[in-house]
């Protein structure tokens, strides 16, 4: 049966070793409500290893006989977050090895991936300019490409990455199309850069993006 690694954690307060009185720590042990050290926990032979290069992580975990990961917690997003491992420094300096062996080779994959990756954003763009197009045919095809573009960009956390907007949901895309309009055809950022609530703007604008959009149906 499966182990869970120990788990480190990089306090956002200063904290002192409850069985050496060492601190402040910069990563800690938390056991029964107390912090303890790495030392005091037997892990302090081990070294951090921050995250960031998965086949490094990947590879200096497994070589390692023991391992933990290092966590914080992120205040705004109210939840631990991985920072990192703490590896034996015999696993790290194998792991460092195996990677610059094949770095080339994991290059050359990474750049594949990338093509592959950058081939299908836009088909998708393509596509997503296709449907605002049947629901808006009288949209300019500039706009339209320039919306979709904007909406699918691959990590912006934008309508066109959610599932309905991979989905082409009609209401996605709508949504994509009405907030261009809302940003590029009205006084709406003004309005925001003047102090006006945004619940207020949005009610401030809605007649003049209704008229664009009835325009372009």
């Amino acid at each position: 049966m499966a182990v869970d690694p120990p788990l480190v954690v990089q306090p956002l307060r200063r904290r002192s070793c409850a069985e050496c009185r060492r601190g402040p720590l910069d990563m800690v042990v938390l056991e029964h409500g107390s912090a303890y050290c790495l030392d005091c926990a037997d892990l302090g032979h081990l070294v951090f290893l921050p995250r960031g290069d998965a086949a490094l992580t990947r590879r200096s975990r497994e070589a390692s006989s023991l391992w933990a990961v290092v966590v914080r917690h992120n205040r705004r997003r109210t939840r631990y977050e991985r920072q990192g491992l703490l590896v034996e420094e015999a696993a790290l300096a194998r792991a460092e090895a195996s990677c610059l062996a094949d770095a080339d080779a994991r290059a050359r994959r990474r750049a594949r991936e990338a093509v592959r990756r950058a081939a299908r954003d836009e088909e998708f763009a393509a596509a997503f300019a296709a449907e605002i197009l049947r629901l808006f045919p009288y949209c300019p095809r500039a706009r339209a490409r320039a919306i979709a573009a904007h909406a699918s960009l691959r990590g912006s956390g934008r309508v066109g990455r959610s599932a309905a907007g991979r989905a082409l949901d009609e209401g996605a895309v709508t949504a994509a199309v009405r907030a261009a309009v809302r940003h590029l055809d009205t006084e709406y950022d003004a309005l925001l850069m003047s102090g006006v609530p945004r619940n207020r703007a949005r009610a401030r604008v809605a007649d003049a993006i209704a008229r664009v959009l009835a325009r372009w149906s």
